[in-house]
């Protein structure tokens, strides 16, 4: 079937999703397969719900409709671009957020974590949460929205990622208690203490980022990279986080295949690695009693490194 024949909602995810599977499309920015992107890709562009009722694929499109999608799956077939970039829309935990190439598309394995409160490792809903390396600001709004009486920073480096996360505060209407600071990891934030520090840095070592697909091309470089190692952030992140947890709160980070790094780095410490039933691997979390017993190890290894 040509494309110019297509006609139904069904013969264009039917014609994606075979389209996906022969030019060997890599799926890893909130799907993980040909049909579920193709889904997604289809019914976002024409503002449809994910959930719509099957009835409702056998509807005929206009032709500026089906020329709108045609060019959505050039771009996705020619040039790589993740589905969320061409649709400037990604879902973490249950809610939508706008993104583009100035951020990461949102897929941490946190997101359960969130949905769960963070039981047990959390004595009582924290009132202050930073989300560090924020990027779209998915984390720290998340966290917003499970603990309604939490102020939450987001935090990033870059000015172009805090343009984006602002644009989802606004988008979620937590300009009152959700604000994002620029600066250099912690040290953008002197003086200030969070009862949750939750962060997905830069964590993905030189081997691997050689390795990637050209779909993770599309993603801003330093959002991914970190070194040889994939450590160069997160060594500065335990390095710091003592001296801004308040007592009985707890670091999370994300650090993916780089786990095998920070167990061989620091096999002193008793990271507790979390499990995930939804998927995903590589988020380590230590409690401020943790942080500030190790801090001279690990600003030790900052400075060996």
């Amino acid at each position: 079937m040509s494309a110019s024949r297509l006609l139904t909602l069904r013969d264009h995810i039917r014609f994606a999703v075979s389209q996906f599977h022969q030019h060997e499309l890599f799926f890893g920015h909130g799907t993980d397969n040909a049909w579920d992107e193709a889904r997604q890709l289809v019914l976002g562009a024409l503002n449809l719900p994910w959930q719509i009722n099957d009835s409702y694929l056998d509807c005929r499109l206009e032709e500026d409709e089906a020329a709108h999608l045609r060019e959505l799956f050039r771009q996705r077939i020619e040039q790589r671009v993740p589905a969320a970039y061409l649709l400037n829309e990604a879902w973490f935990c249950g809610l939508s957020f706008y993104v583009d190439e100035r951020v990461l598309v949102p897929r941490s394995p946190i997101a359960e974590q969130i949905e769960q409160g963070f039981s047990p490792w959390l004595d009582e809903a924290p009132l202050r949460v930073l989300d560090l390396c924020t990027g779209s600001g998915c984390i720290g709004i998340a966290c917003a929205d499970m603990f309604p009486e939490s102020e939450v920073v987001l935090a990033d480096l870059s000015f172009d990622a805090l343009e984006v996360a602002n644009i989802n505060i606004e988008r979620h209407g937590l300009e009152s208690r959700v604000f994002t600071v620029q600066g250099d990891l912690l040290e953008g934030l002197p003086g200030q203490k969070f009862d949750l520090i939750v962060s997905n840095p830069p964590y993905v070592d030189a081997e691997d980022l050689a390795d990637m697909p050209a779909e993770y091309h599309h993603e801003p470089a330093m959002g991914l990279g970190a070194g040889d190692d994939g450590l160069l952030i997160v060594r500065r992140i335990l390095a710091q986080a003592a001296d801004h947890l308040n007592p009985h709160g707890v670091l999370v980070v994300e650090v993916g295949n780089s786990q095998v790094h920070v167990e061989a780095t620091y096999p002193e410490v008793d990271f507790t690695w979390l499990e995930f039933s939804q998927g995903g691997h590589g988020v380590f979390l230590l409690t401020e009693r943790q942080c500030r017993e190790h801090q001279a190890l690990f600003k030790q290894r900052v400075a060996q490194a």
